[in-house]
């Protein structure tokens, strides 16, 4: 009985946002301060595809951890790929392939980074990459909402 009640209390990583902080928080942030509903829905689908990279980066660090070779470990990267492309959405396709894009280029590096450390088994690598990651997708979201709206 006692030890049902320690694991229950232990905390589920993917709730906790522990990944993917940043993003989580700029992207909810954006969508609550869009301007109208495609750039809301626009934000709420980077929200959505950070939640769903949150849990695949949780379920992929204990197949890590594990030393397992798990679907897990695949599903990560397509994951990321999907939040990535709907960040590229958010920010606006003209601006995210503007050549030198530093945004892409660091979102895209850091994506590519994660990938390898998956597939190296390197837990260390793996979790200084997230932080690259979380940090580059959250700057690309926040430049979008500190960016001057155009008035008529």
């Amino acid at each position: 009985m006692n030890q049902q009640r320690k694991l229950a209390a232990v905390p589920v990583a993917a709730r906790a946002g522990t990944y993917l902080p940043l993003t989580v928080s700029a992207a909810r942030a954006a969508a609550e301060a869009a301007p109208d509903d495609r750039t809301h829905a626009n934000a709420e689908s980077v929200l959505e595809y950070a939640d769903a990279a949150e849990l695949a980066a949780s379920e992929c660090w204990t197949v890590l951890v594990a030393g397992c070779n798990s679907p897990a470990r695949r599903v990560l990267t397509g994951r990321l790929r999907a939040l990535t492309e709907a960040t590229s959405r958010y920010v606006g396709l003209e601006c995210w392939f503007r050549a030198g894009s530093p945004h892409r280029q660091r979102v895209v590096g850091a994506e590519m980074r994660i990938a390898e450390a998956v597939t190296d088994g390197d837990g260390a690598e793996f979790a200084e990459a997230f932080v690259g990651y979380d940090q580059a997708v959250a700057t690309a979201v926040v430049s979008m909402l500190n960016r001057p709206v155009a008035r008529d």
